[in-house]
């Protein structure tokens, strides 16, 4: 069963078309006005003045057309033309039932599936994730969950940077303090010892301090940036040494990446694809794309037209080394090879500071026949910021680490928790943690997911992990409410049963409920996951003005009870499908 909506805009449709009217005026929407109607058709003035006729007249002849349609209780001609909807108790009777029954809580799968791959512009290699990470993380796995959901064939894959001049940093840095290591004879091939010379710790330390040494003196810089042109060579010592790194920095990523509820289907770096770089350069060359630029190879990928400047694209620069730039363009000559079924669009889930990165490879993808242009998108977000409204710092100016951002937001909700005396008297500290861990992950995925992901917000951790207002934690209150109503409701020999709706509260509901495919096409189509987050926390309102206006386990009619424990059942299902979709686990108390 469809929503709602798009049943009476088919019905509207029909109507439009057989008073001789095209069927696109039978667009219905949800009332702006609820207290007088379910749904809205404003298709009568633009159909009215397509054919010359008065817009009223109209909206009379369509309504009087959709007169005793299973799903129409009334339909009123409002104003100059607008159509009042309402729906009868039995359609959304049915669709209650259909929320409960159906698999997908209320959804549809979507027409148009495709293999769709989401990139996370994942971290890079030694560097400690910081703030700017959780929104790649989360954006990108809503997404990947809903598309999933929805029935696109998705694969994910984080991308980490393990192929720039840090690489370089850390190779010089560690050569400083243990020379003696086999990796820097340059006579000797392996093989390498299968245990890594260094710690997250070391690589934490070893980068910055690298990287403030070359920004003090230019040759210690040249040091890195020779070393990182030799690692891109092939030197043997260096690539054991980075997949040493990349080892030891990629078991430290995947615990900040389990705390936000985050996977990935692969754990690629550019490193994977430097085999393929000679043949990137020479594809680009073959074709007549690539120039000589005072020793780099470029490719200019600016049109007639363009109303900014595009600089060329560096392939290779004059050093022979390579940069995001070709790695990237040769990820996707990769993807389009190995990965089967084939590929029909791919998702950049990366910060709106490298619009012009990506604008860059895109055209130059599509100039040498790598994949369309148009099917290579990036999903770009804004930053988050502190209270000054500037990007999130730490206090001595530095990146705030996710890491530390995750144990604030965990010893944060844990406080709330106890503060509020929310967990069960029974309940072990096994159990208490694993409250504290959702409330904590729900309080940052839905902070950030609720906002329009192109614009910037302001993190607020005590507002975030709230049980009041527009927050994650209040969802999880909303669930697991209803957890505890249908689980005393049982103890005391009440069981769901058949829905029936009547009052306006349990009309408003099941409303609520029939907007959860609308929401999730939405999110799906313009990837914005606030929309899925607007619905469930529209839903929890709803259901909460529900449980204030009836009686539900007390109440003292059998039949009246059960429908009303039915109706609970339903929303529950639907509350805890969405919130999954948006990364949140769910307790089963608290």
């Amino acid at each position: 069963m469809g929503d709602l909506a798009g049943t009476l805009s088919a019905a509207c449709g029909e109507a439009f078309e057989a008073i001789g009217l095209d069927r696109k005026w039978g667009a219905v929407r949800r009332s702006d006005r609820p207290e007088l109607a379910d749904f809205q058709c404003n298709g009568a003035m633009g159909g009215a003045k397509s054919a010359g006729r008065v817009p009223r007249d109209v909206a009379a002849e369509v309504a009087g057309r959709l007169a005793g349609h299973e799903a129409i209780a009334s339909c009123e001609v409002a104003g100059p033309g607008f159509l009042n909807i309402r729906v009868t108790d039995a359609v959304l009777t049915a669709r209650a039932e259909a929320v409960r029954s159906e698999e997908m809580a209320g959804a549809e799968k979507a027409l148009d599936a495709e293999r769709v791959l989401i990139d996370f512009g994942g971290p890079n290699v030694a560097k400690p994730m910081h703030v700017g990470h959780l929104r790649s993380a989360v954006i990108g796995d809503t997404l990947q969950r809903v598309l999933k959901f929805l029935g696109d064939d998705t694969v994910s894959d984080t991308h980490l940077g393990d192929w720039g001049l840090q690489m370089g940093h850390l190779v010089t840095e560690l050569y400083d303090e243990q020379p003696d290591l086999i990796y820097f004879d340059a006579d000797y091939t392996g093989p390498y010892p299968e245990e890594p010379p260094v710690t997250i710790d070391d690589l934490g330390r070893l980068y910055p301090q690298a990287s403030n040494k070359a920004k003090a003196d230019p040759a210690r810089n040249e040091r890195s940036q020779l070393a990182t042109a030799e690692l891109q060579a092939g030197r043997p010592g260096y690539r054991a040494l980075l997949k040493h790194f990349i080892d030891v920095s990629v078991a430290a990523l995947k615990q900040d990446y389990a705390f936000l509820n985050v996977s990935f289907d692969m754990w690629k770096g550019e490193s994977d694809v430097a085999h393929l770089i000679d043949a990137v350069v020479e594809d680009f060359r073959a074709r007549g794309l690539a120039e000589e630029d005072d020793g780099a190879v470029i490719v200019r990928v600016e049109r007639e037209g363009d109303k900014k400047d595009y600089p060329p694209l560096m392939l290779v620069n004059s050093r022979g080394g390579t940069g995001y730039h070709t790695t990237d363009l040769a990820t996707i000559k990769e993807r389009v090879e190995e990965l089967r079924p084939p590929l029909d669009r791919m998702l950049y889930v990366v910060d709106y500071g490298q619009a012009l990165h990506f604008e860059q490879v895109f055209r130059a993808a599509g100039m040498v026949g790598y994949f369309p242009e148009e099917r290579l998108e990036h999903i770009q977000f804004g930053t988050v910021n502190g209270p000054d409204g500037k990007r999130l710092r730490t206090r001595d100016g530095g990146n705030f680490a996710l890491a530390d951002l995750n144990a604030m937001a965990l010893e944060e909700a844990e406080k709330k928790i106890i503060e509020g005396g929310r967990l069960p008297e029974d309940m072990g500290q096994d159990e208490r943690d694993a409250v504290a861990a959702a409330v904590a992950l729900a309080a940052l995925r839905f902070a950030d997911l609720q906002n329009t992901r192109t614009t910037n917000y302001v993190f607020d951790l005590d507002r975030f992990t709230s049980f009041e207002g527009k927050t994650g934690p209040y969802l999880l209150y909303a669930a697991v409410r209803i957890k505890s109503l249908l689980r005393r409701a049982a103890e005391e020999g009440h069981a769901p049963g058949p829905i029936r709706v009547e009052s306006d509260a349990e009309r408003a509901l099941v409303l609520a409920l029939d907007g959860f495919g609308h929401a999730l096409t939405g999110t799906r189509e313009k990837r914005m996951p606030h929309i899925l987050c607007e619905h469930v926390y529209n839903l929890a309102q709803a259901f909460s003005a529900f449980y204030g206006a009836h009686p539900i386990a007390a109440e003292k009619d059998a039949e009246t009870r059960a429908s009303r424990l039915g109706l609970c059942e339903a929303v529950l299902k639907q509350l805890e499908t969405g919130l999954d979709l948006l990364g949140i686990r769910v307790p089963e108390r608290m």
